[in-house]
């Protein structure tokens, strides 16, 4: 076939049974069959790989594809090999092969039939290799995931910046650099270090319509998540966390909670890795919980929702993250769980970076809690961060769309924020800006001498929290531009300078102020314990307690203590499951005393007619090194209590707390052997008598009535844990 005979179109269909090109894929094309070098936009799921496939298939000669992603070129080798009846028509060079197969690849290439040879930035920078590409004819470059080059790009990777001259050395031909994420800034940095700031720019939109953007405070995120999934059960999902350690604590909390998940992260063997991967592809598992390593090029469609436990570092990252949901068009849904402590944490980690990084890393940052924490539009904040304008008012399709925040006139703060701008002769960041705005006299503000400036204090009667918001508004309304050189640094868009003219009136939104807290305050059943008990259903769980423990001969607080029936008087549980999940009670306790008390409730939610919070009850992973596993088995073997508080470096008022929890929650444990060593009958008798007739289980109340002098908290204690167990296990 002759280029200049058969349409483009033809081409496309003799080797990819595609009938149409989606967006701009034909003029990219063109462009490369022209011999002209470009620069390509294409957010995920809008077909960049075929914009150099395509061209490779048709042109004389090899293209080299330079790409990071091991996992990503053996794929694309696959799917191109699977089109041609030669195998030697597109190879891949990297650290991952044999010997033989690298002979191989040479072979195939010096005999010509290769039509793409994809190469890891590392093997390209190899003496061998250079020499081995010199002898070939090369049709062009296309690197991929091209943002890799740019300090300012999500994933930065130096030997990128090394991609121009190698290709200088091996022989010209036209550069093609595609990415799926970059601001005008990122863009700048690409062009400029491959050489091709002529080249001609293909942008697509980066709005993603089909994907709903929701950001919640991190409070109970893992119950959070349980809910989340078994609400879209069947469906496939990715759940990003930043740390390898709570990715397998994540997965491993699903498992338990029957959700089909598995892990992935770079700490794990490749072969599991792959395993886990496939299983995901083939739909043997729902969710996969990874680190970022996770998804890049991985081409599955119906991924339904992506989760960030971890805010991402950078509003790029988080962009091509959520951007592996809904590429089939379908549904995807996007949500973020955000604290600011996470912030600080990350800030954290930038420590001991080069100073440069570090600030690079910081303005990121600043990025990406401008948009958890902003009121506006999602979608218009993350195509205002790529340097495109969303015009409607209204996304429909985002948290901050469908639970608007109350607005407010912000005409003459606007003007406040851009007069300081200009005071300061455009060339500072937003948190110097809002420091001035409140009077706050930072080091920053004091080394310029800014606090001695007419308008330093002009805004002080709000925060720099609020100041902030104000000038993320402006950016939105394109009044504000952020420098491209100098990334971070405010200035006056023509727009601007004009508003100030003219102003008019702006309405704006106050930002979200997220609450704090730990994910493990609600991820445990007592978790809820904020909640306001339902106090008529705790009025009859006690009378039902009373009247079991008559019927039982049994002191009331044996069957359950007070905190599982406020537990139970909150969370309605109408299963034995959900039973065993409650505050204090445990799976033995559940079957001993639960059946009358799940009865009593379901009858009442019934009657009521009460909407239980669905899934609420999420069952919290065992630690299977814990304490309580060994102290279990310790006692099983007859350990002296000593010998365990030494074993564990633990005191023995400790030991009996883990002991009483023990107990408490259902098991039965026998300490007879120790309590005989250390007590005599008598004694024994006294105290469990005492618990036969006591009306509650209060240690203060015994030694009281039992005479401190005669007898010993410890000695107590013991006793109560022997009593509890017998009688209520």
């Amino acid at each position: 076939m002759n280029a200049k005979n058969v349409t483009l179109s033809e081409y496309l269909k003799k080797f990819f049974g595609f009938s149409t090109f989606k967006g701009n894929q034909e003029a990219i094309i063109q462009n490369v069959l022209d011999g002209e070098d470009a620069f390509v936009l294409m957010p995920t799921g809008g077909g960049k790989s075929l914009c150099y496939q395509l061209p490779a298939l048709i042109l004389d000669g090899t293209a080299i594809v330079i790409s990071p992603l091991i996992a990503l070129m053996k794929n694309q080798v696959d799917v191109l090999r699977s089109l041609s009846m030669d195998d030697g028509i597109a190879h891949f060079l990297n650290s991952s092969l044999t010997k033989a197969a690298i002979n191989q690849v040479k072979e195939d290439l010096l005999a010509g039939k290769t039509k793409l040879l994809y190469v890891a930035p590392e093997s390209l920078t190899k003496e061998e290799n250079i020499q081995l590409l010199k002898q070939i004819k090369i049709s062009f470059y296309a690197i991929d995931e091209a943002h890799c080059i740019s300090e300012w790009g999500h994933d930065f990777r130096p030997e990128y910046r090394r991609i121009r001259p190698i290709i200088g050395e091996i022989g010209k031909a036209p550069v093609i650099a595609l990415t799926a994420t970059a601001t005008p800034k990122v863009q700048n940095d690409i062009q400029k270090n491959l050489g091709i700031l002529d080249a001609k720019v293909f942008k697509s939109s980066f709005n993603r319509e089909n994907l709903y953007y929701e950001v919640r405070p991190k409070v109970g995120a893992t119950r959070e998540i349980i809910r989340f999934i078994k609400n879209n059960l069947g469906k496939s999902g990715i759940i990003y966390c930043l740390s390898r350690k709570k990715v397998e604590e994540m997965a491993e909390a699903l498992q338990v909670n029957g959700i089909k998940a598995l892990a992935y992260h770079a700490g794990m063997d490749s072969n599991t890795r792959s395993d886990n991967q496939d299983k995901f592809l083939m739909e043997d598992v729902d969710v996969i919980v990874a680190t970022i390593a996770f998804g890049m090029g991985i081409d599955k469609p119906d991924v339904r929702y992506v989760i960030h436990y971890d805010i991402p570092k950078s509003l790029e990252g988080y962009y091509q993250e959520t951007g592996r949901a809904g590429r089939d068009g379908g549904e995807g849904h996007c949500l973020t769980f955000y604290s600011y402590k996470d912030i600080q944490k990350l800030e954290k980690f930038m420590q001991g970076k080069p100073v440069a990084e570090q600030e690079i890393g910081k303005q990121l940052l600043i990025e990406t809690v401008a948009y958890a924490e902003s009121a506006v539009c999602r979608r218009k904040m993350l195509l205002n961060y790529f340097g495109e304008v969303y015009e409607q008012e209204n996304c429909e399709h985002c948290d901050n769309c469908l639970h608007p925040k109350t607005k407010f006139d912000g005409k003459d703060d606007l003007l406040l924020a851009l007069d300081v701008i200009i005071a300061v002769q455009e060339k500072f960041k937003a948190d110097h800006v809002a420091n001035i705005l409140v009077g706050n006299a930072s080091t920053s503000v004091k080394s310029y001498k800014h606090h001695h400036l007419e308008l330093f204090g002009c805004g002080s009667e709000k925060d720099v929290r609020f100041w902030n918001a104000i000038i993320r508004q402006g950016l939105v309304l394109r009044l504000i531009e952020k420098d491209i050189e100098n990334y971070g640094t405010l200035m006056l868009s023509p727009k601007g300078k004009e508003y100030m003219e003219n102003p008019y009136t702006v309405m704006l939104s106050q930002d979200h102020e997220y609450e704090e807290g730990d994910d493990d305050e609600a991820s445990g059943p007592a978790g809820n314990k904020s909640t306001a008990a339902d106090e008529e259903i705790f009025a009859l769980l006690k009378d039902l307690r009373r009247k079991m423990s008559k019927k039982l001969n049994l002191p009331p607080f044996v069957i359950f203590q007070d905190p599982s029936l406020e537990d139970m008087s909150i969370q309605y549980p109408t299963s034995m499951e959900e039973m065993q999940n409650i505050a204090g009670v445990g799976a033995g306790k559940a079957k001993r005393y639960g059946k009358e008390f799940i009865e009593l409730i379901k009858v009442y939610v019934e009657e009521k007619e009460i909407v239980r919070p669905q899934d609420l009850v999420v069952k919290s992973v065992v630690n299977k090194s814990g304490l309580k596993v060994y102290i279990i088995q310790s006692i099983d073997r007859k350990l002296s209590l000593s010998d365990i508080c030494e074993a564990k470096n633990i005191e023995m008022n400790d030991l009996l707390t883990e002991i009483e929890s023990i107990v408490s929650s259902g098991t039965k444990i026998n300490i007879d052997y120790y309590i005989n060593e250390v007590l005599d009958e008598e004694k024994q008798g006294e105290i469990f008598d005492y618990f036969m007739e006591a009306e509650n289980e209060s240690i203060a109340d015994a030694l009281k009535e039992l005479g401190e002098t005669d007898f010993s908290e410890e000695e107590i204690r013991l006793l109560r844990i022997k009593f509890m167990s017998e009688m209520g296990n």
